[in-house]
């Protein structure tokens, strides 16, 4: 699949899976949800790709609430202590704002 911002959600999962895995330690439920919703991004990249119209929106706007819950969820692993730095800040930005766009 030739899609940037799919290709750029995998990158991004590989990026945040070192910090999911030693939040997994600390707090599972929240590695857990913030695991859930990183695959949610790319899983709803990869379906919007092949739809159209208000569906294909509908699944990209998906992804974006995906993509903020997972900064929402190192937000608080931050918060609580239990993560020094949210992950790959230039990476979120850059997917952030695809996203931003795709929903546009």
């Amino acid at each position: 699949m030739s899609f940037v911002a799919y290709d750029l959600s995998l990158e991004y999962v590989r990026a945040v899976a070192p910090m999911l895995a030693a939040l997994r330690s600390r707090d599972p439920a929240l590695a857990r949800q913030a695991q859930a919703a990183v695959a949610s991004i790319s899983l709803n990249l990869a379906e919007g790709s092949g739809r159209a119209g208000a569906d294909r929106r509908h699944l990209f706007r998906i992804a974006r609430g995906s993509f903020n819950e997972v900064r929402a969820a190192f937000d608080v692993a931050v918060a609580l202590g239990l993560v020094a730095a949210p992950p790959a800040p230039v990476l979120t930005d850059r997917l952030g704002a695809i996203l931003y766009r795709l929903t546009r």
